[in-house]
């Protein structure tokens, strides 16, 4: 279903909106009523790029360069405001929003983070002299940095000052090159906390806008979560004073001797860490202290905790809603600074087919000459040969579609050798008979079935057992059975049709993976980690369930916030482990924390250390452990052991980076559970709205090309002459479009009545400022002069 003048998401990844990019033509220039009939068409607005005046096919040539990059802009939801004014801007632009230069800015910084496993405190095995990682960090700064000097060229220094992103960036950069420098001058390493802050330039990427955009939203859900923290610690510190003088004079309690332990008791205690090791000293006393500590847990983690949890659910909720809202203006906005420069003076209130030709060279160059007939077809829904603005603002969405012929072509097989052909046929008829996926599913249950009674048996060895169940006969009978399976589909339906289906290639690859786990067990026997590869063709069987259907399709929508969430994760992780190894690494925590609670966990004997007595491994040696170390952290199982052991040898102050990390791996956490929460609502209100009818309708175009109007259209011999491959040369040619079934695509289903009201309330504010309306002040102050 096309919703006519809205502009739809683009299926290629976009990241935010981060300045570095172009802004307009000026809309005075365009002068209707010419009615002059030239060879060329007139341009109705010229590019701000062309270095000459005149009309030619050079300038329209740059028009589609400049509308195609509004396109991109829109699409990667970039802002308007920092677009290259003179044509001597354009190079440095084009070399900074270049594939190679993406290429380059992501492995140097991701080179830059890798630079902590060399560095001192460094991994073993992989130390470098001062020297090399030095001006490896070098280098790596100047290649980033090439980015900002270049957009000095197009932006110059007034727009790098009001972006604040870039301003971070660019004084980031500058304090690591000087202290690169200095490393090098003095040959040793110094307190470098700032290392830190290498993923700044990772995020910075345009590979990692969504993890910008996930950044966003953390922080655009702060408030109210600052909010509940709050309410929080007002509670932690009450009750942490009530502790204090009910508990500090129980001479077996050492968890409220002072103030100050009393408050990293409870704090320990909001996680359940600390529970009931925190009670039981003056539970002995009396049984009925237990009621403040029960009394404390209900409120603070049943009440509190799940309450903030429904606060942050409602916030991301409205922000995923603003957000699909921005994006939306923002593209509608690309599209008509890129319609006012394919029209022409002759035809100001419309695009020809030769006009989109020209775009689609510059925006999509893959698209082959077909897709792009199909397209400019799709989007001209009033059947005129021509695209009204309304109609050109659909493009976006259009650009996703994937055609094929309606009629579908004779199969794969229909020209080949007659005994092959007959083969394949009969594949066919088998794979496509009704019955073919339950006798699928039948030797999947038969495959369980046969790993149940082989986890059973007895083995005199783990390599035995092992063997008995990923490497025996039945094994290799039922992964032949499911490659002779594959093999019928793809044999039967054609590779493509075969893999166009996640499960098909979910079905193979595990097939495969499980084979090649069970020869390399045959070969080393101790490999013993292949046995998880037989069971997961299992998870095929949890398809026939509805509910894990809607499991699964929630997954599927949840796959680039997981993605994104991981990297930040992984950010944060970076952020506190470098802080820590500056802060803790030279401390040894074996036999430490004499006379604490926590001093039967340190206590090491080279010969016998007990099970519990391990715990000095957890510190801050090098990157790779203080991960670990971080990570343990974050599962807050015991997590105050770690923290009081580094108050013991370090500082008792230094609690303070253990209590920071919990709240930031909180708050993250948080925002992560209510986007998955937010996302399994969305599908299930979807399944409940979408009937598989309307769905189908909604993911499918049609489109009909006569080859007459086609010719009337084209007006290009040599073009016309390669599409009579492709269409029916003095007939009609009838193709299908599909879109994927994405987020973006969903969400403008579900929101298709608020969609229709904020067109609205754009086009009155258009009309009523007569300017056109972008969000975040993104105008141009040029072309708002020239409106005035």
């Amino acid at each position: 279903v096309q919703l006519t003048g809205l502009p739809m998401a683009s299926s290629r990844d976009s990241p935010d909106d981060d300045g570095y990019k172009r802004f307009t033509e000026d809309i005075r220039n365009v002068s209707y009523g010419s009615n002059n009939a030239n060879p060329i068409d007139e341009m109705g607005s010229r590019s701000s790029l062309n270095r000459e005046s005149g009309e030619s096919a050079d300038h329209w040539e740059m028009n589609y360069h400049e509308a195609a990059i509004f396109l991109e802009e829109g699409e990667n939801n970039e802002k308007f405001d920092s677009h290259p004014r003179h044509p001597s801007a354009l190079p440095a632009y084009l070399l900074v929003h270049n594939s190679w230069y993406y290429g380059l800015d992501l492995t140097f910084s991701i080179v830059l983070l890798l630079l902590a496993l060399a560095e001192s405190p460094s991994v073993d095995k992989f130390q470098l002299p001062v020297g090399i990682h030095g001006t490896l960090e070098l280098v790596s700064l100047g290649v980033i940095g090439v980015e900002l000097a270049l957009k000095l060229r197009w932006i110059g220094w007034s727009m790098i000052l009001k972006h604040k992103r870039t301003m971070v960036k660019g004084i980031t950069l500058f304090i690591m090159v000087l202290e690169s420098v200095i490393v090098l001058v003095r040959q040793s390493s110094h307190f470098r906390v700032t290392r830190a802050l290498r993923p700044i330039f990772l995020v910075d990427t345009r590979a990692c806008g969504a993890v910008r955009r996930f950044i966003r939203q953390i922080l655009q859900s702060l408030p109210p979560i600052l909010d509940m923290l709050v309410l929080l610690l007002f509670f932690v510190c009450s009750y942490a004073l009530l502790g204090y003088f009910l508990y500090s004079n129980h001479q077996t309690n050492l968890y409220f001797r002072t103030l100050s332990d009393s408050f990293v008791s409870m704090f320990v205690l909001l996680t359940t860490a600390n529970f009931p090791d925190v009670m039981m000293p003056s539970y002995a006393v009396s049984k009925w202290n237990a009621i403040f500590f029960i009394s404390y847990i209900s409120t603070i983690l049943y009440v509190l905790m799940n309450l903030m949890l429904a606060v942050v659910y409602e916030t991301f909720t409205g922000i995923e809603k603003d957000k699909f809202r921005k994006l939306l203006l923002h593209k509608r906005k690309a599209c008509q600074l890129a319609f006012r420069l394919l029209v022409s003076k002759q035809t100001p209130n419309i695009v020809r087919f030769k006009q989109f030709q020209g775009l689609m060279r510059y925006y999509s160059p893959r698209t082959s000459q077909r897709d792009i007939v199909l397209i400019f077809r799709q989007l001209n829904a009033s059947g005129t040969g021509t695209l009204t603005e309304d109609e050109f603002l659909g493009i976006y969405d259009a650009l996703t579609l994937r055609w094929r012929l309606k009629v579908p072509p004779d199969p794969w097989f229909s020209a080949a050798w007659p005994p092959l052909r007959m083969f394949c046929r009969a594949a066919r008829t088998i794979v496509t008979w009704e019955y073919f996926e339950h006798v699928v599913y039948v030797l999947i249950i038969g495959n369980g079935l046969a790993m149940f009674i082989r986890v059973l048996e007895s083995s005199v060895s783990l390599e035995e057992g092992a063997k008995n169940f990923c490497a025996s006969w039945d094994t290799y009978l039922f992964l032949t059975l499911f490659l002779i399976e594959a093999l019928l589909r793809i044999v039967g339906l054609g590779w493509s049709e075969y893999i166009s289906s996640g499960w098909n290639f979910f079905d193979l690859s595990v097939t495969l993976i499980a084979l090649l786990g069970s020869l390399m067990l045959l070969i080393r026997p101790k490999l013993t980690v292949v046995v998880i590869l037989r069971p997961l063709r299992l998870l095929r069987l949890f398809k026939l369930k509805k509910r894990y259907r809607d499991i699964f399709g929630t997954l599927v929508l949840l796959s680039p916030l997981m993605w994104s969430t991981a990297i930040v994760m992984m950010v944060m992780y970076y952020f506190f482990a470098v802080i820590g190894m500056e802060l803790f690494s030279k401390y040894d925590l074996r036999n430490c924390c004499i006379n604490t609670t926590v001093e039967d966990f340190y206590k090491y004997n080279a010969n016998n250390s007990s099970a519990i007595g391990y715990y000095y491994l957890n510190n801050f040696s090098n990157l790779l452990i203080s991960g670990v170390t971080l990570f343990e952290l974050t599962v807050v199982n015991n997590w105050f052991i770690v923290m009081d052991a580094y108050a013991s040898v370090a500082h008792p102050y230094s609690r303070i980076f253990f209590m920071l990390f919990y709240l930031f791996t909180m708050v993250v956490l948080t925002i992560v559970v209510a986007s998955v929460l937010e996302a399994f609502r969305f599908r299930i209100q979807y399944k409940k709205q979408t009937s598989k009818r309307d769905e189908e309708q909604m993911l499918h175009e049609e489109v009909a090309v006569d080859w007459h109007s086609l010719q009337r259209q084209v007006q290009d011999p040599k073009l016309l002459e390669a599409l009579q491959l492709d269409f029916i040369p003095g007939g009609v040619s009838f193709y299908i479009g599909r879109r994927r079934r994405t987020r973006d695509v969903l969400q403008r289903h579900m929101y298709i009545s608020e969609i229709s009201q904020w067109m609205q309330e754009v086009a009155e504010q258009e009309r009523i400022t007569g300017i056109n309306f972008v969000d975040d002040g993104q105008i141009n102050t040029r072309l708002m002069h020239s409106e005035a």
